[in-house]
């Protein structure tokens, strides 16, 4: 695609086909919607979530922004977009699962590990850099580890998961419901490079679904 009339000549495409093939279940949703699962992932053009999971309409409620990151509880008076939604999908929609995928070649990655974006202001990478440095403690632990090649980019990209699991943890409506058996945080990663599906255990380690 590569502008505007490409969209539109893929929503015409859209209401010949997949909206009449599912007609009952858009006349459905059209009285509200009730997913089970919310997927936080990234922006990333090619990580599409109800794509890699095959899903219907109003199956998942799904999150993205750069890097697949969730910042930590505050509450400060500014606005928390990734906050806002995580409340709706938790508390009002009651979703019974929360499915965190990360995924390889990740742009918010790289920017995390090479700091480029870091001391420039909004507009000129500013707002990335001040986004990605949530990674900045796990990059640290990282390039002491394994330095700055591949390997320390794909140790990265699976520690934003467990980056966001821990600090889902810190919102005070996540845990108690956890500890009742009402809500399953689960982390995934997607490989771009040969289409496989990683899945975390209790561990934290990665393993192909």
């Amino acid at each position: 695609m590569s502008d505007i009339s490409d969209l539109l000549e893929g929503y015409a495409r859209f209401r010949l086909s997949e909206y009449r093939r599912h007609r009952e279940r858009w006349t459905e949703l059209s009285e509200g919607q009730s997913p089970k699962v919310m997927v936080i992932a990234c922006s990333d053009s090619r990580v599409d979530p109800a794509q890699i999971f095959d899903t219907s309409p109003g199956e998942i409620f799904v999150v993205r922004n750069v890097a697949n990151l969730v910042p930590p509880f505050e509450s400060d008076g500014q606005r928390h977009g990734v906050s806002a939604a995580l409340e709706f999908a938790v508390t009002q929609l009651e979703v019974s699962e929360i499915v965190v995928m990360g995924h390889g070649k990740c742009g918010g990655v790289h920017a995390a590990l090479t700091q480029r974006f870091a001391g420039s202001p909004p507009g000129e990478g500013g707002f990335i850099a001040h986004w990605v440095d949530m990674l900045d403690e796990a990059r640290d632990r990282i390039i002491a580890e394994h330095g700055t090649g591949p390997e320390a980019v794909h140790a990265l990209e699976l520690e934003t998961v467990r980056v966001s699991i821990a600090n889902l943890r810190t919102f005070p409506f996540i845990p108690e419901r956890e500890a009742a058996g009402r809500l399953k945080i689960h982390g995934a990663y997607f490989a771009i490079s040969d289409g496989v599906l990683h899945v975390m255990d209790e561990s934290g380690a990665f393993a192909p679904a």
